[in-house]
Order: C-alpha cells, then structure tokens, then sequence
C-alpha cells in the first residue's frame, strides 16, 4: 500500500478512520484506475454508434450549408453577367436622378431612355461601383437570381400595393396641375 496522504494520517490520528478501511479504498481506486474493460461491450458498442450518427449529421449539415453558400455564389454570377452582356450603352446628356443605398445617383440618358424608363421598360442595375440600364425582360431574370442588384423597377412599384397611394390621396392630389417640363 502506497503512504497515507497528509489527510488520512490526520484521520487515523483522531480516530476517525481505520488503516483496514484506508487500505481497501486504496486497492479499490488503484483496481477502477487500472482496470481493463470496465465498460460493458454493448455500451462501448451504442457509444461509438452515437458518436459516428452524431458525426454523420454534423456533415451533413455542414455539407448542405456549403452547397447553399455556392449556389448563391453562382446565381449572383449568373446576375451579373445577365447585367454585363444585356445592359444598354449610355447615351444621353440629361441627367436621371434615383436613390440607391440611400444616396442620390445620376445616370446620363436622353428623352427616349428616360420616357422608357418612367413606363417600366427599363430598370436600373447595379454592376459593381457603376448602375447601367437594362430592359425588362433583362431585369427580370436578374430579380430571378439576385434581386439585390436591381437598384430602380418602375413596372413593379406599380403592380405593389405598399407604394400604390390610396384613392382618397390621388382624389386630392388630383386638383393640382403638374407642368409638363417637370424634370426631376
């Protein structure tokens, strides 16, 4: 038997404890420290099960959420090159104010552009630092893929009910004449 630690001898010193109880405690921590096999083997065997269902899930789902992480990827590339290839060359020396990011923008474009853009023909895009005008048919595949780069769509705040103003707004507004070289 190894040395009683500083503890035991103080017990075996005021009586609280004897040397044949100290001695079988002893033997039986050094028997659990030492023992081989001490688990049962189906237990061993329903552990190591648990653990691998457990490994399996776990790479499952971190398989699944790299799969949606490049399929993102890929659909804002497909965007982009919808916008690279369909966009309209710039043309124009009117200036077409719109708020992006909540920042005022200018796009240069002429009468015919700007009247296009006002029916909803045309939508504006953002390509990188730059916004380029695209047609709706264009815009609309690039609202498929990634509908953040879609920065103005006149043809769709019309179909919103959230930005259609109420009957009882346009019967009021109704009596006020707009100038027809109203630009803004």
């Amino acid at each position: 038997m190894a040395k009683p630690n500083p503890l035991q001898e103080q017990l075996l010193k005021a009586g609280l404890a004897k040397k044949s109880k100290m001695a079988e405690v002893a033997r039986a921590q050094d028997k659990a420290r030492h023992a081989k096999g001490s688990k049962d083997p189906d237990d061993i065997r329903r552990e190591a099960e648990r653990v691998r269902e457990e490994k399996v899930a776990r790479d499952r789902a971190l398989a699944a959420e790299a799969k949606a992480k490049s399929q993102a990827a890929e659909l804002k590339a497909q965007a982009r090159q919808i916008i690279k290839d369909k966009k309209l060359p710039p043309a124009g020396d009117s200036e077409y104010r719109f708020t992006a990011n909540g920042a005022i923008r200018t796009l240069l474009v002429n009468d015919e552009l700007r009247r296009k853009l006002s029916a909803g023909h045309l939508v504006i895009a953002r390509l990188d630092d730059r916004y380029v005008l695209l047609p709706r048919a264009a815009g609309d595949k690039v609202r498929e893929r990634h509908a953040s780069l879609i920065v103005l769509d006149h043809g769709l705040a019309a179909g919103s009910q959230a930005d259609a103003p109420s009957s009882e707004d346009d019967a009021y507004y109704a009596r006020f004449k707009v100038p027809d070289d109203l630009i803004w």
